[in-house]
């Protein structure tokens, strides 16, 4: 189940993160295939946002360290209005996060990466990604897990004047 901004979510059982929608000079979207899943798991570059850390900062870190891109060839273009909140399937509850949370409350960030592909590097030191592509974001759905899948085309109807 996938909302945005729905005030009746208790925040303190969502884990506060951030994501990104990272575009190349072709608008096409950078999507990692998990490396912890059994299951064709693709996801664009997202991640918790530590206590009393900024968001702006937290875009940069969480795509060092999944993507291996220095923030130098990253331009923040816009970031999303409010939050988007989705839950984790019950099964998966209990593994993440130490069973804490029921899902994530994220900002989503819209960005340009500058560089080339040879700047990406998903070999990091805690590597969550086996695999990258650069697909077109109306083929998002066709990588994506279902859960986070109503979410995505959110973000994307939010982002869509800066993606065609």
């Amino acid at each position: 189940m996938t909302q945005n901004i729905n005030k009746t979510k208790p925040d303190h059982l969502y884990r506060k993160g951030i994501g990104i929608v990272l575009v190349n000079h072709e608008k096409n979207i950078f999507v990692g295939k998990r490396i912890d899943s059994k299951f064709n798991a693709w996801q664009m570059p997202q991640g918790g946002v530590d206590s009393g850390e900024d968001e702006d900062l937290a875009l940069f870190r969480e795509v060092e360290e999944e993507t291996g891109i220095k923030s130098h060839l990253i331009e923040i273009i816009t970031k999303s209005k409010d939050y988007y909140y989705y839950n984790l399937p019950y099964r998966l509850q209990k593994k993440f996060w130490g069973g804490k949370y029921l899902g994530q409350k994220q900002r989503w960030y819209l960005a340009k990466f500058s560089g080339n592909d040879i700047d990406i590097n998903i070999n990091t030191q805690e590597p969550e990604f086996c695999q990258w592509q650069w697909i077109k974001h109306q083929d998002i759905n066709d990588y994506t897990v279902e859960f986070k899948r109503k979410m995505y085309i959110d973000i994307f109807e939010e982002f869509k004047e800066f993606l065609s």
